[in-house]
């Protein structure tokens, strides 16, 4: 009886290789993915906190995405790895629910600072006598609240209507987490102006920042052009770069799962896009800032030689 009400009132999540040969050599590949995401990230928010050089608004605002991501990666992977090895692959409409509270938090958290962090490198390199000023300590932790209550809002909107939906029909969820139009299938009632709402908002929440973003970065490249100073110059496309790339990393799968119609790809795509944007680009971001990070390499070895002399 237990066993019967479980499978009617809970969603069964298929997972991200269902039917696949192989697939424990896959949970495993997945699982050192997110070992190396909690080590790139942990260690970064570590140096940044530890080492005083690193006390600055471009940091700060680099350990929050480190934490966002560290997050992020945990909203679904932790979950994933249990259902294999444990068979069991129910979760309660309620922890689906929260799932997607996070998930969607986290990714609009991260939305919002990215865009944050543009306009820190534009105050920086376009406005640097009243940079200091301008990104007080007081201004940066405004920033990151605003970040995450702006994440926050959404996905508690998001998330609150799609669960309070009714359900029908077999809630096996062709995914590895509860994704909001996954979800959205097993509706009852005819959600298609939910459904052209969450575009519309998609759309807005990733274009009004990815307009900021670009133009922030041109008006940075033909200042840094003007640069008298090569070693100047080099260092600030180096910091820029890396950022870019990370936007690139985050903004393109997003684009995809959020500005396009929900029909237009196969669950198949969704999986393959999600574990993109979800699991692969929280675990390189670390790696991305710190690899030509002059002053991150330098915190690192600091600390390596206190840890062995």
């Amino acid at each position: 009886m237990a066993q019967n009400e479980t499978t009617v009132t809970d969603f069964v999540l298929l997972g991200l290789f269902p039917g696949m040969k192989h697939a424990d050599i896959l949970i495993g590949v997945v699982i050192l993915i997110y070992a190396s995401a909690l080590a790139g990230n942990s260690t970064l928010i570590l140096l940044i906190l530890v080492d005083s050089r690193l006390h600055t608004p471009m940091y700060f605002l680099l350990s929050q995405l480190s934490l966002i991501d560290l997050l992020f990666i945990s909203t679904t992977v932790p979950k994933m790895a249990i259902d294999f090895f444990s068979g069991k692959r129910n979760i309660s409409d309620t922890a689906c629910g929260v799932q997607i509270f996070f998930f969607l938090m986290l990714g609009g958290a991260e939305c919002i600072l990215l865009t944050l962090m543009a306009c820190d490198r534009y105050m920086a390199i376009c406005r640097p006598l009243r940079y200091p000023v301008i990104m007080s300590q007081r201004v940066c932790q405004k920033m990151v609240m605003g970040s995450w209550a702006g994440g926050a809002l959404n996905a508690l909107v998001q998330a609150a209507y799609t669960m309070h939906l009714p359900k029908c029909g077999r809630k096996e969820i062709e995914h590895f987490f509860c994704e909001v139009m996954a979800v959205l299938r097993f509706s009852c009632e005819d959600t298609s102006a939910y459904k052209l709402t969450i575009l519309v908002v998609g759309i807005v929440i990733l274009l009004i920042p990815l307009i900021t973003i670009f133009s922030s970065y041109t008006i940075i490249f033909f200042t840094v052009l003007r640069m008298n100073s090569p070693k100047g110059r080099n260092k600030a496309l180096a910091t820029c770069s890396s950022h870019l790339m990370v936007v690139g990393l985050f903004y393109g799968p997003a684009s995809f799962t959020y500005m396009t119609p929900g029909s237009s790809h196969s669950s198949l795509q969704d999986k393959a896009v999600s574990v993109f944007f979800s699991i692969v680009t929280p675990t390189l971001n670390p790696f991305i800032y710190s690899l030509r990070n002059k002053d991150v390499w330098a915190a690192l070895r600091k600390i390596l030689q206190r840890c062995l002399f």
